[in-house]
């Protein structure tokens, strides 16, 4: 069945009197008579209703000489049950990324009540640990050219509209990217570039006016390990604003699912960049 037939069977059950009168034809075939007595309605009002479900398929008319009986047809029932099983089993597949929102709102709740003054969390640290499979001079095109970078530092559902660490002392970097929310920009500048060791830069992210909520400090280190690349990345804060709460609070869980991201191009290689 297709999607416009399901929204045609959801939508004719989803009224409360359709449903009962569906329920008391699951039990047996029984007269308009009989259904308006037995949920209440007035004959004309359960007539109307039972033409509904009779142009999505779901009862069947049988004229009995004056009387017209009518009787449940399952296949549209079990068409529905079939979709919301797999939405079901679509929902369980995903559960980690309902956690993850439910993490970052207790998250927001903690910090709410400790962000009541500028400066609140300077000084603030975090630290990240990822073994790559991929030598580190690979590792390190995923953080120097902007094409691969795209491909893993924002979440799927933004849109990309500028993106780059120059992979040099005074280079700049940004992240600038838009969903329907709005747009969400950052900005700084490359502190320190040896390829394909070491980089340390600032990033300032920026609120709607452009003035900077806190800017994160990185330092990221790239080694080489059996597996691959061992990656460290430390992040220190400052210059924290009171608004700059919900940033903060998303920091853990979103460089966590960040690197996650960077494992998995890495994983897939330069030929499935985004956009390409």
């Amino acid at each position: 069945m297709n999607t416009l037939g399901m929204d045609r069977i959801a939508s004719a059950l989803a009224d409360a009197a359709r449903w009962r009168i569906v329920e008391l034809l699951a039990e047996r075939p029984r007269s308009v008579g009989e259904l308006a007595e037995l949920t209440g309605l007035r004959q004309p009002q359960t007539t109307k209703h039972l033409q509904t479900l009779a142009r999505v398929g779901l009862v069947t008319v049988f004229p009995l000489g004056q009387r017209r009986v009518y009787a449940v047809e399952t296949a549209p029932l079990i068409a529905l049950s079939d979709r919301l099983r797999e939405l079901v089993g679509t929902a369980d597949a995903h559960a980690g990324e309902r956690d993850v929102v439910a993490r970052y709102r207790a998250t927001i709740e903690a910090e709410a009540a400790v962000a009541d003054r500028e400066r609140w969390a300077d000084g603030r640290t975090f630290s990240f640990e990822r073994v790559l499979t991929a030598p580190p001079d690979v590792v390190w095109r995923h953080w120097a050219d902007p094409d691969l970078l795209a491909s893993w530092w924002a979440p799927p559902s933004m849109t990309v509209t500028d993106c780059a660490i120059e992979p040099r002392p005074g280079g700049r970097v940004v992240l600038d990217y838009r969903d329907a929310e709005g747009r969400y920009l950052s900005t700084g500048e490359v502190h320190t570039a040896r390829e394909p060791e070491h980089l340390v830069f600032d990033l300032s992210v920026l609120d709607g006016a452009g003035a900077v909520s806190f800017t994160g400090h990185y330092d990221l280190t790239f080694a080489e390990a059996p597996e691959g690349t061992r990656l460290r990345l430390g992040l220190r804060i400052t210059g924290t604003t009171v608004d700059a709460m919900p940033y903060i609070a998303g920091i853990e869980t979103g460089w966590g699912q960040v690197l996650d991201n960077l494992a998995d191009a890495v994983g897939r290689g330069p030929e499935h960049v985004r956009g390409t």
